[in-house]
């Protein structure tokens, strides 16, 4: 086994700095200095199921980016110094139906997750990229676009390819009304990508404390959701809608903005929900979600984003700082992803 220093919350909400245990290589794999890692919400849940003491301990992390510093015998796709980038699925079954498709995320063995999954040669918990070292399988790591930088494109790992997917299956693209229901992590990214794919891209907001910010990011318009007759005059407007709000919420006022055969995507919410069937039913509205992405398409957004100069708009904090991090997170305070800078670990 290696070691390795990384930042793990022990049953308390606090996280403190660890030395964790690495697998040696196997024939397909590689090893990663983690360089930036970006911090999602779902972090801040993972951390916080600590505090009732049952949990294993945790290293969150799941959208990073480094450098290649050790290969297994097998490996050929990559070489020692190469950029690149890891995501949240770390393995799959590669037999199913879903993994045969390209999309390992729907694995119907389930995907192992790059932390608090569990290994599928060993049973070990994996522990995430919070973290100087990173040992994955080869066929879960992707080269990293020159010319994107490290630090902006670790979230695309994530937060990215959560709205990738659903904008490139419902066909995001010139003469599409697309709408992004919230700008945060996702929801920035979700701007800039469907305006990149030539879709009419709206942003729908609380207030009009982020218009400026929609705007800049490329959005054509802006609709205020507290505002009735804002959201009376888009009734039936667009043909897809990414939901990015993270907390639970009514849907009906996002399908009424939905127009004929339309869909809405609800990405940023993953509890249950209710919809009253009328809602679809007129319109021929569609209720659809996501949820990462597979090896083919994780790899077309990154060229995607490296053709269009797309990157997160991050905040870049020394690991150190984590628990203000997710402290900050908790309370909203960020524009609009946080990325670790885990370089301070060699210290």
């Amino acid at each position: 086994m290696r070691s390795t220093s990384a930042w793990r919350a022990d049953a308390t909400t606090t996280l403190r700095r660890a030395d964790v245990e690495r697998r040696d290589l196997r024939e397909d794999d590689i090893a990663v200095r983690v360089d930036f890692c970006g911090v999602c919400h779902s972090d801040l849940q993972a951390v916080h199921a600590q505090t009732d003491g049952s949990g294993t301990p945790v290293v969150p992390g799941h959208e990073f980016t480094g450098v290649v510093t050790d290969i297994g015998a097998g490996v050929s796709a990559f070489a020692v110094g190469d950029s690149v980038a890891v995501g949240n699925i770390v393995d799959s079954c590669g037999d199913c139906v879903m993994c045969v498709a390209g999309q390992e995320n729907f694995c119907r063995e389930f995907p192992t997750l790059t932390y608090g999954g569990t290994d599928r040669r060993d049973g070990s918990t994996t522990a995430g990229g919070y973290a100087r070292e990173y040992v994955v399988r080869d066929r879960f790591a992707y080269q990293l676009p020159a010319g994107l930088d490290p630090a902006g494109a670790a979230p695309l790992l994530c937060a990215g390819i959560t709205v990738w997917e659903p904008l490139r299956s419902l066909g995001a693209s010139p003469g599409t009304r697309v709408a992004v229901v919230g700008l945060g992590g996702l929801g920035h990214l979700a701007v800039k990508l469907a305006v990149a794919l030539g879709a009419e891209t709206t942003v729908i907001s609380r207030t009009t404390d982020k218009a400026d910010d929609a705007h800049r990011l490329g959005a054509h318009d802006v609709v205020i959701s507290t505002d009735a007759q804002q959201m009376a005059d888009s009734r039936d407007r667009f043909d897809v809608v990414i939901d990015t709000i993270s907390a639970a919420h009514d849907l009906e006022p996002y399908l009424r903005v939905v127009a004929l055969d339309g869909t809405l995507s609800q990405v940023g919410y993953l509890g249950p929900v209710s919809v009253e069937t009328t809602d679809l039913l007129f319109g021929r509205k569609r209720l659809s979600s996501a949820g990462s992405g597979g090896r083919p398409a994780t790899a077309d957004m990154l060229d995607f984003c490296a053709r269009h100069g797309i990157t997160a708009d991050v905040e870049v904090v020394p690991s150190a700082h984590v628990n203000e991090v997710l402290d900050r997170l908790e309370r909203n305070d960020v524009r609009y992803r946080f990325v670790l800078d885990l370089s301070d670990l060699d210290e």
